[in-house]
């Protein structure tokens, strides 16, 4: 480890400079288009295995009314609509008991391909190796860690989803008494909610999906400037969808494309994020174990 020093404004220019010559030399265009395979193969049995989670405590129906309804806002009705279809074909058959637990075994399997990319990408920027030598344990355990990552997930929707019914609750209430200008302002309530959602979700997956261990100083700093572009191009994206269409070019297979496209942009914020955070780490912070 090198000797570290002070983090100053005046060094983030230089600092996001060192971060995006090691993500573009990282070949990110191909990760992020792996992951994006995976995502199209695991979106419907991740899916599912959230509703069973958190609609198990707030209620199905509600859980994919919401979630569609914020994949709708992001990528379009069409892939919405495309979604729920593979939701209903993969949640609705009637099979026999040897075919059901296949096919939770397979639903488990699918619905972890995304994070076990995710996963193995992050190695791959920590220079890590697997801490199994074994490969059929070491596939194994990131599973695991992978769907434990599916459960974590889970939690924050619900907790985001708790949060969001207070808060509607709450602003009912006080509409009663407010008025309308300051009631507005209760929206930049639910707005913070959602931003701490995925700046949680960011800043989890960079402290633990990893192999390297990675403190929590250089995680916090590299999840808030992953959050920020997130946010920054998920509006910019949903605006390109909604405004040109690009899917309609694709005919029945534009809703997948739109998929493919949203989920591979979110995979080059996020491994730039975690460049950026290795960055943070070798320059400013001691006792990051980074080999």
């Amino acid at each position: 480890m090198s000797e570290t020093h002070p983090f100053k404004i005046k060094h983030l220019p230089r600092l996001l400079a060192d971060a995006g010559k090691s993500w573009f030399n990282s070949e990110p265009f191909q990760r992020s288009a792996i992951v994006a395979y995976y995502a199209v193969l695991s979106l419907p049995a991740l899916v599912i295995i959230i509703l069973k989670v958190v609609g198990g405590v707030w209620g199905e129906d509600i859980v994919r009314g919401e979630l569609l309804g914020e994949i709708s806002s992001a990528i379009g009705a069409d892939a919405a609509d495309a979604i729920r279809t593979m939701i209903e074909n993969q949640s609705g058959e009637t099979t026999s008991v040897f075919a059901t637990i296949i096919g939770i075994g397979t639903l488990l399997y699918g619905s972890t391909g995304v994070f076990f990319q995710l996963q193995s990408a992050l190695d791959t920027i920590w220079e890590q190796e697997p801490a199994y030598k074994n490969d059929v344990v070491a596939t194994l355990m990131s599973r695991v860690k992978s769907f434990g990552f599916i459960l974590i997930l889970g939690f924050l929707l619900l907790t985001s989803f708790v949060l969001t019914s207070l808060l509607s609750t709450f602003s009912r209430q006080l509409n009663r008494f407010l008025p309308d200008d300051l009631f507005d302002y209760l929206f930049v309530v639910d707005f913070l909610v959602s931003l701490t959602f995925i700046y949680v979700l960011f800043a989890t997956m960079f402290k633990y999906l990893p192999s390297a261990k990675i403190s929590w100083k250089s995680v916090r700093v590299g999840a808030a400037l992953t959050t920020f572009m997130f946010l920054i191009g998920k509006y910019l994206l949903a605006l390109y969808f909604n405004k040109m269409e690009p899917g309609s070019t694709y005919g029945a297979a534009g809703s997948i494309i739109l998929i493919m496209l949203w989920v591979s942009y979110s995979s080059l914020i996020l491994l730039y994020g975690a460049h950026f955070t290795k960055q943070y780490a070798n320059k400013y912070v001691k006792n990051d174990h980074i080999s």
